[in-house]
């Protein structure tokens, strides 16, 4: 009997389950901390100084109480997360890597009513890193990420996650694929509101994961918009859960801005692998080619063999030499 693409999917989603500690470790940093590393200190980045993380979400409010901003999909909302910063010392080293780093202490300034514009009067005259999250995230784990990423690469500007419905769940795909394209329009308007304060500087952008598939499709539709391509200092898409044939026209679409794109692929990435599978065997941009993508003129750095990961799908969160490469394609931008 042949096989229908609808047992094809399920049986792919039935293996990931019995993948080595499961796909529901995606949504999970597997940066593992030493206690008797260095601590870093608290004033390395505007975020460590200053704890307050900018949102900007198509999820649904909970209210101040966890988890703040649940999976269900709700009016485009500006709020402000106060993080606690990871421990300092051994202790706090140790602790860090079991809790997950960055905590969210609270949700403050919150609102639905003109969101847009609180955005934008919230980063006023300052550099943006605005990071969108991937499959199987809650909003706690996003800006955890956010969070952490910040602070390793020593941002001295306003960091903005834009978070979007995903289940978080491990057989939410189908779901979460649809919320990222549902959540465009939020994103589409985010950006636009950063850019309409003169006084924000380069805004650059991080996407995770099928983060990328909402950013790629936000950015094309913005594609005749030229002052909004002219702030964007650089663009990093990490592992993008994205259709290799899909990518290629899209990037197409964006013209002079794929050259301030750089993407971050490993061929050996096990979520992309089911992702693949899920999709009917076609392979995922984070996984593609390197010269395939590089002849789209974005630049593309191969993490194959750096590091130690399980499922080598955020390597950008939980390698310094990788979380490097965005530190660079942001110098690049800002130049």
């Amino acid at each position: 009997m042949p096989v229908t693409r609808r047992a094809f999917s399920c049986r792919s989603l039935a293996l990931a389950a019995f993948l080595p500690l499961g796909l529901a470790a995606c949504a999970q940093s597997e940066a593992s901390v030493s206690p008797f590393s260095e601590p870093e200190r608290a004033d390395i980045s505007a975020l460590g100084k200053d704890p307050r993380l900018l949102v900007m979400t198509t999820r649904r409010s909970t209210g101040n109480a966890t988890p703040y901003f649940n999976t269900d999909r709700g009016p485009l909302t500006f709020a402000e997360a106060q993080l606690s910063p990871p421990g300092r010392g051994i202790a706090g080293r140790v602790s860090s890597a079991v809790s997950g780093d960055w905590a969210v202490l609270g949700i403050s300034h919150e609102t639905t009513a003109d969101a847009t514009r609180a955005l934008s009067d919230a980063v006023n005259g300052r550099d943006v890193l605005l990071y969108i999250h991937g499959f199987n995230e809650s909003f706690e784990t996003a800006a955890r990420s956010a969070g952490q990423l910040s602070h390793s690469l020593e941002f001295q500007g306003r960091t903005v996650l834009f978070t979007w419905p995903s289940g978080g769940k491990l057989f939410d795909y189908a779901y979460d694929r649809e919320s990222a394209l549902w959540s465009r329009d939020g994103f589409v308007q985010s950006l636009q509101a950063l850019v309409a304060n003169p006084t924000v500087g380069r805004i650059h952008i991080v996407a995770h994961s099928m983060g990328t598939f909402l950013t790629l499709e936000g950015l094309r539709e913005l594609r005749d918009s030229r002052e909004i391509y002219a702030r964007i200092g650089s663009v990093v898409l990490a592992s993008p859960d994205v259709d290799i044939d899909a990518f290629e026209q899209t990037v197409k679409k964006i013209g002079p801005l794929a050259q301030r794109m750089t993407v971050i692929i490993d061929p050996g990435d096990r979520a992309l692998a089911v992702s693949a599978r899920i999709a009917g065997g076609v392979a995922r941009a984070g996984a593609a080619d390197r010269s395939r993508l590089e002849a789209l003129g974005v630049r593309v750095a191969d993490t194959s063999g750096r590091g130690w990961s399980m499922l080598r799908h955020d390597l950008f969160l939980s390698n310094s030499e990788v979380t490097q490469v965005v530190r660079r394609a942001m110098d690049r931008g800002g130049a």
